[in-house]
């Protein structure tokens, strides 16, 4: 898995559609970036690790999944790839399971997201996803930290330059 650094002298390498994130400038913590890339080079997603915790895991993780990508394909009561990546972090190997979901109208500035909450096994980890108008599903996934409404209004596309070529 590659990680991305900030490059002023760099072509753009990353994905071909916007990142919705939060601003690392707007996040007081550590910000991690990965990409997930396909044998032909194309960008099969990305996500951001958000680290509140100084040093010692992440507090959210947030990915971009266009269509087809295959991190999107999941099994029957399988964590989405984000939690999957989130326990990986934490170095919890614990068993986790999705036991439901739950359909919830949410306002993100003008726009009505039609959130999806995943109801999981391991209850210090709250996750949501949506989809974007351009397909991408945006899974956001925390530890020990409810997502509330207010998280919605700080996502916002990031900037190409951040994804730069290394």
């Amino acid at each position: 898995m590659s990680f991305l650094r900030r490059r002023s002298a760099a072509t753009p390498a990353g994905p071909d559609f916007d990142v919705l994130a939060m601003d690392p400038g707007d996040w007081p913590g550590n910000l991690g970036a990965g990409l997930l890339p396909a044998p032909d080079g194309s960008c099969q997603g990305v996500f951001l690790r958000y680290d509140l915790f100084g040093g010692r895991g992440p507090a959210m993780i947030i990915g971009n999944l266009p269509e087809g990508s295959p991190a999107r394909e999941t099994e029957e009561g399988q964590v989405p790839f984000e939690v999957a990546q989130l326990l990986l972090a934490l170095e919890n190997d614990e068993p986790v399971e999705v036991t439901g979901t739950e359909d919830m109208p949410v306002m993100q500035g003008d726009n009505l997201l039609i959130v999806r909450r995943v109801k999981l096994s391991e209850s210090r980890i709250a996750c949501v996803q949506f989809d974007r108008s351009d397909g991408v599903l945006v899974t956001i996934a925390s530890w020990d930290r409810p997502i509330t409404d207010d998280l919605y209004t700080l996502l916002k596309p990031l900037p190409a330059e951040l994804f730069q070529q290394g």
